[in-house]
């Protein structure tokens, strides 16, 4: 366990050793998330991205396929 301390601008301090571990260096975004009473942080790295790639993905296709069919079909109702 890590403990860092907030300042009174609200700003957060990192451990070094957590910043080499997942390569968090100056200018990485962070997603901060909270669930069931707990906050999470996250770095925006290009591994964590690439986790990204494909969630939305659904048996029947993608989500801009999905979303492009929904269009299509309200363009028509409209006509």
């Amino acid at each position: 366990m890590m403990i860092s301390q907030v300042t009174s601008k609200g700003q957060l301090v990192i451990p070094s050793k957590l910043r080499k571990k997942y390569s968090i260096t100056t200018g990485t975004k962070i997603v901060f998330e909270e669930l069931d009473g707990k906050i999470t942080i996250q770095p925006v790295t290009e591994t964590f991205v690439n986790s990204l790639c494909g969630i939305l993905k659904s048996k029947d296709g993608s989500a801009t396929e999905e979303l492009l069919k929904d269009r299509k079909e309200e363009v028509e109702k409209g006509k």
